[in-house]
């Protein structure tokens, strides 16, 4: 999808345990600060469909594992109709960059919990919440959340 960025995140592991940097605003990446917030989904549950008219989000999973789908709806771009699946977390430690006007969700696919990190380039506003809602199983988007047996 154009404009969805993607950086594999290097973890210095060490007998203390691990650490890596998930977004610097020295790098070619960063856009602007907004907020960071953390939130977790159970195994098996969908958080999704939801795009933003402004705001850019930066994905990290640095507890579990999750299934995150991207599906660009844009009407003018290049890549309407595309879906992308990525898969975040312990196993596979990278940041997912989720331009504006993209629909994103996520799925849990690890027990008991997953562990998401957001940079997103604004703040939320409680009173005006730059975020649109669809139902996950809607059929407009040509996506399942099911598991995939390959």
């Amino acid at each position: 999808i154009e404009g969805v960025r993607v950086k594999p995140l290097k973890v210095l592991a060490d007998e203390r345990g691990r650490l890596f940097e998930i977004l610097r605003r020295d790098e070619e990446l960063f856009t602007k600060f907004g907020q960071v917030y953390c939130t977790t989904v159970e195994f098996g549950v969908v958080k999704g469909w939801h795009l933003h008219h402004k705001q850019i989000d930066n994905f990290v999973c640095v507890s579990g594992m999750i299934k995150l789908a991207l599906y660009d709806g844009r009407p003018k771009s290049p890549t309407r109709g595309v879906v992308n699946e990525f898969f975040l977390g312990v196993h596979q430690p990278q940041l997912v960059q989720i331009p504006a006007w993209v629909h994103h969700g996520f799925k849990g696919i690890s027990q008991p919990e997953s562990l998401v990190i957001n940079v997103c380039s604004e703040p939320y506003r409680h009173d005006k919440p730059d975020e649109y809602r669809l139902d996950p199983h809607d059929t407009s988007i040509p996506y399942t959340w099911d598991r995939i047996d390959r």
